[in-house]
């Protein structure tokens, strides 16, 4: 089975999130946003998530986590808990 790690930050918004990642784009550090942004657990540790397989995240995340390039953010992605971004750090 194909395994994934992501890491990504939620927030309540679409533009908090559009801001966040222009932060990111302009060179602010994906896992201290974050630490600083982020209203999941995770966001304490930088976002990540650690290793997945398909169908262990809410489907809108999947599509994006088991299909996009490697180490580029993406997003905003909308699910039922708010607005990420995700940056997939490896896929195989």
């Amino acid at each position: 089975m194909v395994q994934a790690t992501a890491r990504h930050l939620l927030v309540s918004s679409e533009e908090e999130c559009a801001q966040i990642k222009q932060q990111i784009l302009d060179g602010a550090d994906f896992g201290e946003m974050a630490k600083a942004h982020s209203s999941c657990p995770s966001g304490a540790q930088g976002g990540d998530l650690g290793s997945f397989g398909p169908g262990m995240m809410v489907r809108e995340f999947d599509e994006v986590v088991f299909s996009a390039p490697l180490n580029e953010v993406q997003g905003p992605v909308k699910t039922q808990f708010g607005y990420h971004l995700l940056e997939v750090t490896s896929r195989g």
